[in-house]
């Protein structure tokens, strides 16, 4: 089988297993307890804090560990929501968020916020300036990702950044960073960024952590209570073998992140070239997307009926965000592009890694044309 659904989990480094299992077998003590091994524990914690600042360019006081980005979403929103009420009680996102922002928001719509939608262009790429349109005095906080988990499609942050913060200095902006780490440029000063979310198991780490920055002079109402770990705001012994191994991984991504995309780009750009291609397919991701995502609807067919023949040739391929993937209506991102149904039912999400080569890109190619061959054989005789 060939993996080409890197976009939902990535195999982690051999480095980042070997870290986690030795600190697994060594460095089992709470780090919140005072006792020498304890103590060992927090200086592990510490390190891995300082590094993973490094990497983003903060200060290891703004980093906070979390159990994975869709904690780091909720708390980011619903945090920064609940925090600063007083200023207002309105937030501004697009249609096209992952759901850990998406639903968050609808949770806080439920409970009296008033929330904006911001639609995105045809190709998944949301206007600056209509965001900053629908900031208001009472706007708490703005939530845009960077790059799209399904289409690859990359928001214009620091555009977005700047005009938010002319419309209302006081509003937040938050920014799904997940799939744009290790890819793209992370610039979060020049974003002006006050919150950034990030997933351990999108960077070739373990699971179960996530990094939110929170910027130096911004506060949060915690989501989860009962200890002052992680400054208070994320109550909860911390994974410390998996913390540890996770900023290994955020490390390891960083400076691989040059090598990454001229190593990835070309191939995405060969399958881009080939699905557009084949008439069958609609193209629903652009060559100035992301380097690792190539999405595209088969609206003759379910995407999951594709992704399942695909998997009987020796592909792993997804057919949207994993977090909906198994959910049976339309694509809400592709729909929010203007899609119709049959294509928002259709889509198959491939996404690439630094392990994928010319030779493996040549197999996939073979694959797809197999698989629709076979789909139109089996639409030929329904129809008969």
């Amino acid at each position: 089988m060939l993996y080409w659904d890197y976009a939902a989990a990535s195999p982690p480094y051999e480095e980042v297993v070997q870290t986690m299992e030795q600190i697994m077998r060594l460095i089992y003590a709470n780090p919140s307890s005072l006792h020498r091994a304890g103590t060992e524990a927090a200086r592990l914690l510490t390190r891995s804090r300082e590094v993973c600042a490094a990497a983003l360019g903060v200060t290891p006081q703004e980093i906070l560990f979390t159990s994975g980005a869709t904690e780091s979403n909720n708390l980011a929103v619903k945090g920064a929501a609940l925090q600063y009420q007083g200023r207002g009680r309105h937030i501004v996102t697009t249609q096209i968020e992952h759901p850990s922002v998406y639903e968050s928001c609808l949770q806080l719509q439920a409970l009296g916020w008033e929330v904006t939608f911001v639609a995105p262009d045809s190709n998944g790429v949301a206007d600056p300036a209509g965001i900053a349109a629908a900031v208001r005095r009472d706007t708490v906080l703005v939530s845009v990702m960077h790059v799209n988990n399904e289409t690859g499609a990359v928001q214009p942050l620091a555009e977005i950044g700047r005009l938010v913060k002319a419309a209302n200095h006081r509003t937040l902006f938050h920014v799904d960073g997940v799939q744009g780490f290790g890819k793209l440029a992370t610039e979060l000063k020049e974003w002006q960024a006050d919150l950034y979310s990030l997933s351990a198991h999108k960077l070739r780490g373990p699971r179960g952590v996530g990094i939110l920055y929170v910027r130096e002079g911004v506060a949060l109402f915690p989501l989860l209570t009962g200890g002052s770990q992680e400054l208070g705001y994320r109550a909860g012994t911390e994974n410390t073998a998996a913390i540890v191994a996770s900023a290994k991984a955020v490390r390891m991504s960083a400076e691989n992140r040059v090598t990454y995309s001229k190593q990835v780009t070309p191939l995405r750009n060969r399958l881009l070239d080939f699905v557009s291609g084949i008439p069958e397919f609609t193209v629903n991701s652009t060559y100035s997307g992301a380097p690792h995502i190539v999405h595209f609807s088969y609206p003759a067919v379910n995407g999951e009926v594709m992704a399942r023949k695909l998997e009987e040739l020796g592909m792993t391929v997804s057919t949207r965000s994993a977090c909906s993937s198994r959910l049976a209506e339309p694509s809400r991102i592709l729909l929010a592009m203007g899609r119709d149904s049959s294509a928002a039912l259709g889509g198959v999400r491939i996404s690439l890694g630094d392990t994928h080569t010319a030779a493996d890109i040549a197999a996939l190619e073979q694959a797809l044309l197999a698989a629709v061959q076979a789909l139109k054989l089996v639409e030929r005789g329904r129809n008969k």
